[in-house]
C-alpha cells in the first residue's frame, strides 16, 4: 500500500511503480490509473512525481510537447524536401530525355553516314577489281 510511505521520502515512495508522490503535501498515494494525469484535487501537476523524483508532471508534459512538436516539424520538413527533390528530379529527367533523344538521333545520323561511306568504298573496290 502506497499510503504507508506518506511523510517519508519521495525515493521510498517511488520504489513502488504504482505510487505517486505529492511533494507539496508529502503524501504517497496510488497512481490514478483510470486517468492519464492525476486530478488537481489529488495533487497539483507541479508537485506530482511519478517514476523519478526529479521530474514533475508539469515539466514532463512541457518537455514531451516540445519534443513531439519538434519531431512533427522535422517530419514535415523532410516530407517537403523529399517532394521538392522528386519534382526537381522529374523536371531534370524531362530535360535529360530530350537531350538523350537528340544524342540518339545524332548517333543514328553519323551511323548512316558511315554506312553510306563504307558502301561507296566497297563499291569502288568492286569496280576497281571488276567484281561488280
Amino acid at each position: 500500500d502506497c499510503r504507508q510511505y506518506t511523510n517519508r521520502s519521495c525515493e521510498e515512495c517511488l520504489k513502488n511503480v504504482t505510487c505517486l508522490w505529492c511533494a507539496s503535501s508529502r503524501r504517497c498515494m496510488e497512481y490514478p490509473v483510470r486517468r492519464i494525469l492525476p486530478p488537481a484535487d489529488l495533487c497539483e501537476l507541479r508537485s506530482a512525481r511519478w517514476g523519478v523524483c526529479w521530474v514533475n508532471f508539469e515539466a514532463l508534459i512541457i518537455a514531451m510537447s516540445v519534443v513531439g512538436g519538434t519531431l512533427l516539424i522535422m517530419l514535415g520538413v523532410c516530407c517537403c524536401c523529399c517532394c521538392c527533390k522528386k519534382k526537381s528530379k522529374k523536371q531534370v529527367l524531362g530535360g535529360d530525355d530530350e537531350r538523350a533523344a537528340r544524342e540518339r538521333e545524332k548517333r543514328r545520323v553519323r551511323q548512316e553516314e558511315r554506312r553510306a561511306e563504307m558502301k561507296s568504298r566497297h563499291d569502288e573496290i568492286r569496280r576497281k577489281y571488276g567484281t561488280v
